[in-house]
């Protein structure tokens, strides 16, 4: 994985997380952990949602790519294999090749045209609920530990977007 890591992005990134979070900038936030996260897994689509479990229904809240994947668009998850695993068990969701991704998800033709093979699925857990989920798509089909790894990072450095005062984007 080292192999990968654009370190010359690093530095820049971890300021703008800092400074989003200093700003209560949960866009801001969300965007840098973007970018950070993507020095190393390089992943082509990176959105963040938020849970609402009373609806059991996913409103984004950034999207890398909002031409296809539109902040503020919402997906009910009602019932789903995948909501149970991501968003009541609060254990990652890990989809390796287009079977898997079909499986998995209604926008499986979506996610197949942008050419993404993976997906790390990555509840944001804080105060002891599952508040949403880091979503990370790439083109390659494999996943490994050290990806998971970095995932989860990204989604510990998002959390405080989830817990600064709603603005009217959220």
């Amino acid at each position: 994985m080292s192999d990968y890591v654009n370190t010359s992005r690093l530095p820049s990134a971890v300021d703008g997380i800092a400074e989003a979070c200093a700003a209560g900038d949960a866009q801001g936030l969300f965007a840098a952990v973007d970018e950070w996260v993507g020095a190393v897994l390089r992943q082509t689509l990176c959105t963040v949602n938020r849970y609402e479990p009373s609806r059991e229904r996913l409103t984004r809240l950034y999207s890398s790519d909002p031409a296809s994947y539109p902040v503020g668009s919402s997906k009910d998850k009602s019932g789903t294999s995948w909501g149970r695993h991501v968003l009541h068990e609060r254990r990652i969701f890990i989809g390796e090749g287009t079977d898997a991704i079909r499986q998995a998800f209604d926008d499986h033709k979506t996610i197949q045209a942008l050419g993404l093979k993976s997906v790390i699925n990555v509840p944001i857990v804080a105060q002891d609920s599952c508040m949403g989920t880091l979503n990370l798509l790439m083109r390659s089909e494999a996943i490994d530990d050290a990806m998971v790894q970095w995932a989860k990072l990204a989604a510990l450095l998002a959390t405080p977007g989830f817990l600064f005062p709603r603005t009217a984007a959220q």
